[in-house]
């Protein structure tokens, strides 16, 4: 990186992929919270999954150490409707990426890179 140039800045992302499908899964909703001290969340923001089943960046506002919730909304239909993630941020100098692997009686996640 050139002498002077700027990091970007570290951001919280999801890919969700439908493994029944083997595609993306589009138009999931994801909210991401902030969890207070007492445990309670706070909406920082909502997003849509595009069509390559990714929300780039789910932050509005510089990243802060702390606890975070990623919820997943699936709708009505089938088993899963949602689920919620809850991620710890210790180090605020990288991004976060929480991949999503869904099929209809099985969910699975990791911490991605």
């Amino acid at each position: 990186m050139a002498q002077g140039a700027q990091h970007p800045a570290p951001t919280i992302s999801t890919h969700v992929l439908d493994t029944e499908l083997g595609a993306p899964a589009a138009g999931i909703r994801v909210t991401h919270y902030r969890l207070a001290d007492d445990g309670r969340p706070v909406r920082m923001t909502q997003a849509l999954t595009d069509d390559d089943g990714r929300v780039r960046d789910l932050l509005e506002r510089p990243l802060t150490a702390g606890d975070y919730r990623l919820e997943f909304g699936f709708g009505r239909g089938g088993f899963f409707e949602r689920v919620s993630i809850d991620l710890h941020v210790s180090d605020v100098t990288r991004s976060y990426h929480v991949p999503l692997l869904r099929s209809p009686f099985a969910l699975t996640t990791y911490r991605g890179s």
